[in-house]
């Protein structure tokens, strides 16, 4: 067993099966099942578990997967250190993120890039909830989230901004009021809701329950954009944090005269030490 082998296991298991495992390592399908075939063969052991439309971990898989990534960490780890003896800096640093942080991370990934060229960074796109689970099991180095500190045990977390979330409108929807809204008018209104584990999800779910009272959720989506649409097209109403709805300056926004939705924008990494790749990253966004 080489950690080539443990790497393509690795990737079929985060991506979800062979064909996008052979995408993110520029192989052909072929070579990926090979590999995966062969280092079962060699363990006496199935990995996966095959159907016509999905490829899921065996109990074993599901143990070999997180000491395969442990393995590959301290292979990376020990390269890093051979790198910084040289005086250079190599290494993969994985981010898990979210729509609407793009803001806080292309000038931290532009000033690592210009820094450090040979550091390659990943960025894994999820709703938070999938997110504090790859925290958990190592999938990613840390994250860019909007994270509850009441689920940080066994994390690290630093706040990078906090603003509040305001309501996105049509022009042509009316208000009572021309600048403000109370939970109580939106709960009245055509809701746009983002998927559940989304943080925003969270935070308005949070919201409206201080308030008492409950929201008509028509449309359900899982992109920013395609929430702005909706709004455009007078379909409905849409509670966003107010960096992302500024975004969309046809849209009429409104912030809430009580019970605020907050956004609060961290950096979470599990607790240890810290790879020198990651480190870097890490410094350019604190």
């Amino acid at each position: 067993m080489d950690l080539r082998q443990m790497e393509v296991v690795v990737a079929v298991a985060e991506e979800g099966g062979f064909t996008a495992a052979a995408r993110r390592l520029h192989v052909v399908q072929s070579a990926v099942s090979g590999t995966v075939r062969a280092l079962e063969k060699e363990l006496g052991i199935r990995l996966f578990d095959r159907t016509t439309h999905r490829v899921v971990l065996t109990t074993a898989g599901e143990d070999f997967v997180p000491a395969a990534r442990a393995t590959l960490r301290a292979a990376e780890q020990a390269r890093a250190a051979a790198d910084a003896a040289r005086g250079e800096l190599r290494g993969r640093v994985t981010v898990g993120t979210m729509q609407g942080v793009w803001g806080d991370l292309h000038r931290a990934l532009a000033a690592l890039r210009a820094q450090h060229p040979r550091v390659v960074v990943r960025l894994r796109q999820a709703a938070v909830t999938d997110i504090r689970e790859m925290l958990r099991d190592g999938s990613v180095d840390f994250a860019v989230v909007d994270f509850d500190r009441q689920q940080q045990r066994g994390l690290v977390t630093r706040l990078l901004a906090r603003e509040e979330m305001v309501l996105a409108a049509s022009p042509a929807r009316s208000f009572s009021r021309a600048d403000q809204v109370t939970s109580a008018e939106v709960a009245g209104m055509p809701f746009i809701d983002f998927a559940p584990g989304w943080a925003v999800r969270y935070a308005v779910d949070r919201t409206f329950r201080a308030a008492g009272v409950e929201r008509s959720t028509v449309y359900e989506v899982n992109d920013i954009v395609a929430a702005s649409e909706l709004v455009r097209h007078d379909l409905g109403v849409c509670v966003m944090p107010e960096s992302i709805a500024a975004r969309f300056p046809d849209l009429a926004l409104r912030r809430f005269d009580r019970h605020v939705p907050r956004w609060n924008v961290m950096v979470v990494r599990p607790e240890g030490e810290v790879p020198p790749a990651v480190a870097a990253l890490l410094r350019h966004i604190v």
